[in-house]
């Protein structure tokens, strides 16, 4: 296996270093360092530390008007500054990035 110290990969715009562990430059690596991507867990999809909660779970619940509290007592094994990561790591990883918008009619 080659030596993979230091190096880091693009995944959805966020930098992974070789350990798996994302950061990314614009919010820092204290938020950014609360989601994992693991290729083993989940697909590589991102989630919070490790634990099988994605990112984009936390993210939709935020969209469906859930509180922090209420995100909380849904996942205890949430921290209030996880769902902050998720929200930073979600702005981060639509950057820059085309979506397609529905025009009005």
């Amino acid at each position: 296996m080659a030596d993979t110290a230091g190096r880091h990969d693009a995944v959805g715009g966020i930098l992974v270093d070789a350990d798996r562990k994302t950061f990314c430059p614009f919010f820092g690596n204290a938020a950014m360092s609360r989601v994992t991507v693991d290729p083993k867990q989940m697909n590589g999809v991102p989630c919070i530390r490790g634990l099988r909660i994605p990112v984009a779970t936390v993210v939709g619940m935020v969209a469906e008007g859930m509180t922090q509290e209420d995100i909380l007592r849904a996942f205890p094994d949430l921290q209030a500054e996880d769902v902050h990561a998720a929200l930073a790591y979600a702005a981060e990883a639509v950057r820059e990035r085309e979506l397609p918008l529905l025009h009005a009619s």
